[in-house]
């Protein structure tokens, strides 16, 4: 079952120890499974789907209240035609057995519980894979039919001739024949096997049809570590751990497509099936994705061959693994020491020849990415390198990948900016804030990311900014937020977050105002209006379907869109996210390219590509395939002095690039500027030369010339059998238009109220004089207030005219995001009502909107504003004469506010400022609050009810003397 002892330390042991997933850092850097020469189980081969843009995933952590995984076992009778079966059901909390559960349910004497085995082992001398598995939906269809209700999958029956089909295929192959023989609901299927032991295991189980499972060998393996001492738990403690670590791993996995029960997601086939041959597909994963081939029946059962006999050879050590970390011997990894040495060597000395070392490594490696296994064909009209646009030009289309700082240290965050603002490239801030000291000078970041957690995005940040980056995923994890441990979160990193020291910070799966494509049209324009000589930029991940919401971010009047691949790194993040969700860059990129041409929209939107880019050699394969901006995140990394230890998340690099520890940045940080613009040099260098080669002297030249690249036949079996020539299609553009980006694109609405605030208002900001202003609203005008608090934060800073306020007063209905992002100096005041988003970003100034007089309703009972109100404030004040929708004040780091009445989820990940209720609030009050007061009205006396318990505590006004500064 390739158990190893890094997976038993690092994966099973934590889990049972713990009662949660194992957490690591930097991305994987390891083959893709279809592409190893090592044997991998059929688990590596699916990655889990995720939701971007066009609907929102779940946050588990916060909103588990509207997750389950109760899982029903028994007959499914028709819920139309009630009838006595109906009640024979048997109810758990969880799909996964402890082994009492199972013991229970295949003991049943009852006909309505009847439990039949069907072994799942084959003998390997007399038939092969793929006929067993046939075999196996006959076995199937026959027991149900007979009777069986409880259909037990076991491969326990493994010997030195008898290898275990893997259980997926078992699973997938039963369930799509009785689907297809309108079996499936007479009958559950339970898997006894030994193959599952993470949670993405369980859910590719679960994802094709497992009803719920028994995994007998991990719960084994927990015992013997008992046992042996390296847990020092008691067998129920750790089994009951493990159990609940795997359930946390499934509400994971279930929230980034946006399910909320495991029902749901049962049989959903949420998984593309990278490297898979048609012919395994068709019978055993049916409707999952598959693009590209892959490996075959008889290649998994020569692994499977390969591991038996390993298995039991005598005194035979478990393998020690690899897969996690560079093993030598074990898995090949990009980053391994030697790429390391000679990388950070090069970047030292300065010499080329030393850059050429490392980059042979590199090109010369297994193949490790798609992209390894095509080969650049150079033609017969190569150019003089002098002719080739020179590496000046390049430079400004390199950025460095989102990497905050928090989990960067402050050093070596500056490093990279300083590196990337002398050659004239862009330097990413990530989505922990800056240090407002930086801008203006050659330390600025000038992509400034915008992320679901809004840590420290304020208007001085935004305008302060060429690029604005919307994180819609991240590459390592997609479907799920970034993750700061609270080592990390130090008080000069709290300070920039707006947040509470030592504590861990994950950002919430979901922008919580991006629930649709529309949702992101507007964040674009409040963005645009905040800044409008910023260039808007959404960040998507590779996965199918990214072509279509590509297109959507396009018309949606983004211009830029980048498109990260799975192996992009991180500073924190769950080993399964790491492992197995997004896809290759390759994929995303020829069909986000293929779909915005096909739509004419590729001249309007520039296309980057993120993700494990390390030399020339990348840069000119990409270039083809459609981008003409290049992400780099942990190449400048190592570059500065990274020896990708994968220790970021413990707050203890070695080399003080990834922590914050005051010591080992001292003592061990030796990061310079100069290393990184070596790095960039040297591979625009190598670009150049590539080009010349090709006969080509501009970068976008390159952009679909797919006849300058052929697919190589591989080295391996499964290697041979991929079929990669969709990467080389080529879209026809619609006439006149390019395959890059030669137009802008802005947006339809020019924002005519803003505009015309701005400019009367603009006098008297230049002069510092207070003036008041009288203006009609509709609901068409949106993000008022924007384009003035932009021009005062990048005049006098975001507090800048606090003692000298513009006031508007306005009279009608606002629409969506009225003073988003106010700055200080800023006073909203509107008789009417307004739409979603009001006071989001706010970092000063003051909002107060009322009904108009006369009017017939009570305030206290009707909605003035809408959903997400004040999302990341970190300043201001927000006085409402009504109730607020959903989610109020989520993410408030530092706003004062008075409404009356507020929907579910209220001040949810609040970490700062003061919320007062007049009124009735919805449920799951304050969940993952950990900063900052909320005063709550509770006439009704069941607000107890209404509140998420697990970090906030409800007291009484009356007892708490210490909050008497708050109160008049």
């Amino acid at each position: 079952f390739n158990y190893s002892a890094e997976e038993l330390d690092s994966v099973i042991r934590v889990l049972g120890e713990n009662g949660q997933e194992a957490v690591g850092s930097m991305g994987d850097d390891t083959p893709f499974a279809v592409l190893s020469s090592q044997p991998r189980i059929i688990y590596d081969y699916f990655r889990q789907q995720f939701a971007q843009v066009t609907n929102p995933p779940i946050d588990p952590l916060r909103e588990a209240h509207v997750m389950s995984l109760a899982t029903s076992i028994g007959r499914e009778m028709n819920v139309f035609c009630e009838a006595e079966g109906q009640a024979h059901r048997l109810s758990f909390k969880s799909p996964i057995l402890l082994y009492s559960d199972f013991k229970q349910l295949t003991t049943m004497k009852e006909d309505h519980y009847r439990a039949d085995t069907l072994d799942i082992t084959f003998d390997v001398t007399k038939t092969t894979l793929e006929a067993t598995v046939k075999e196996l939906c006959d076995k199937a269809e026959k027991m149900v039919r007979s009777g069986t209700v409880l259909l037990v999958l076991s491969d326990r029956n493994i010997a030195k001739d008898r290898l275990p089909v893997p259980a997926p295929m078992a699973v997938g192959a039963i369930q799509t024949r009785l689907v297809e023989q309108s079996l499936r609901c007479d009958a559950n299927i339970i898997v006894e096997t030994a193959s599952a032991r993470d949670p993405h295991h369980f859910a590719v189980l679960l994802g094709f049809g497992a009803t719920a499972i028994y995994p007998y060998l991990a719960y084994e393996t927990l015992g013997r570590l008992v046992d042996t001492h390296a847990i020092a738990k008691d067998y129920r403690t750790v089994m009951l751990n493990y159990r609940n670590g795997i359930n946390k791993g499934l509400y994971k996995i279930m929230s980034k497509m946006g399910i909320s029960t495991i029902a749901s997601y049962r049989c959903s086939k949420l998984f593309e099936a990278v490297g898979l041959h048609d012919d395994v597909v068709g019978l055993c994963f049916q409707g999952a994705v598959s693009r590209i081939g892959g490996a075959s029946f008889e290649d998994f059962q020569q692994d499977l061959l390969n591991l038996s006999k390993r298995a039991w050879l005598a005194r035979k050590p478990i393998s020690q693994g690899g897969l996690l970390k560079y093993v030598h011997g074990g898995e090949y990894h990009a980053y391994n020491p030697d790429v390391v040495r000679t990388l950070q060597q090069a970047v030292q000395s300065g010499e080329y020849s030393d850059y050429q070392e490392y980059a042979k490594l590199v090109n010369e490696r297994p193949a490790t990415t798609l992209r390894d296994l095509l080969a650049i064909t150079p033609g017969e009209n190569a150019v003089n390198i002098a002719d080739v646009e020179p590496a000046s030009e390049l430079f400004k289309r390199f950025d460095t990948a989102a990497m905050s700082i928090g989990a960067l240290s402050p050093e070596a965050h500056e490093a990279l900016a300083e590196a990337m603002n002398s050659i004239g490239g862009n330097s990413n801030s990530g989505e922990g804030g800056e240090d407002p000291a930086r801008y203006g000078t050659n330390k600025v970041s000038r992509i400034k990311q915008v992320a679901s957690g809004r840590f420290g995005v304020t208007p001085a940040y935004l305008v302060n900014a060429d690029v604005i980056q919307i994180k819609v995923a991240q590459g390592a994890k997609p479907g799920e937020g970034g993750q700061l441990p609270g080592d990390k979160v130090t008080p000069y990193i709290a300070k920039l977050r707006y947040s509470v020291p030592g504590v861990t910070l994950i950002s919430p799966p979901p922008h919580h105002d991006i629930y649709s494509i529309e949702d992101l049209a507007q964040l674009i324009f409040d963005l645009k209006q905040v800044n409008p000589k910023a260039m808007i930029s959404v960040k998507l991940v590779s996965e199918p379907g990214v072509g279509t919401i590509a297109t959507g971010v396009a018309k949606a009047y983004a211009d830029l869109i980048t498109i990260a691949g799975y192996d992009g790194g991180t500073g924190a993040s769950p080993l399964s996210s790491v492992k197995y969700a997004g896809c290759p860059w390759e994929l995303g990129l020829v069909e986000t390219q293929q779909a915005l041409v096909a739509n004419g929209l590729r001249h309007k939107i520039r296309l980057q590509v993120d993700g494990g880019l390390k030399t020339g050699v990348d840069i000119i394969k990409a270039a083809i395939l459609g981008a003409e901006s290049f992400g780099f995140g942990t190449g400048p990394m190592v570059a500065l002095g990274c020896k990708y230890l994968r220790i970021c998340h413990l707050n203890n690099c070695a080399t003080g690039v990834a922590t914050q520890d005051d010591k080992l940045r001292k003592n061990h940080y030796h990061g310079l500027p100069f290393k990184v613009t070596n790095y960039f040099e040297f591979i625009a260098r190598e670009t150049r030369e590539l080009m010349a080669q090709l006969g080509v002297t501009r970068l976008v030249d390159l952009i679909g010339r797919t006849d300058l690249l052929k697919e190589l036949d591989g080295f391996t079996a499964k290697q041979q059998k991929l079929a990669l020539s969709k990467l080389l299609e080529t879209a026809e553009p619609h006439p006149g238009k390019a395959l890059y980006c030669t137009e802008n694109n802005p947006p339809f609405d020019n924002g005519l109220l803003n505009a015309q605030l701005l400019q009367q208002a603009k006098p008297f900001v230049d002069e510092r004089q207070s003036k008041t202003f009288w203006f009609d609203i509709r609901n068409t005008d949106r993000s008022v207030g924007a384009s003035l608090s932009g021009y005062i934060a990048q005049t006098h800073g975001d507090q800048g005219l606090a003692a000298d306020p513009i006031k508007a007063y306005f009279n009608g209905t606002a629409g969506q995001s009225f003073g988003v992002w106010n700055a200080g100096g800023v006073e909203l005041y509107l008789t009417g009502d307004a739409n979603d988003y009001v006071g989001k970003g706010m970092a000063g100034g003051l909002i107060a909107i009322r009904p108009p007089v006369g009017s017939a309703f009570r305030s206290h009972e009707a909605s003035i504003i809408g959903n997400t109100c004040l999302y990341g404030a970190t300043g201001g004040r927000l006085y409402a004469a009504g109730r607020a929708g959903e989610r109020f004040g989520v993410r408030n780091s530092g706003a004062i506010t008075v409404v009356e009445g507020i929907g579910d989820n209220g001040c949810e990940y609040m970490t700062g400022g003061i919320v007062c209720i007049l009124g009735k609030t919805g449920v799951n009050f304050g969940a993952g609050m950990t900063g900052g007061f909320a005063y709550v009205l509770d006439e009704s006396g069941d607000f107890r009810k209404r509140v998420n318990p697990e970090l906030v505590e409800v007291l009484s006004v009356d007892d708490l003397a210490i909050h008497e500064e708050h109160l008049r």
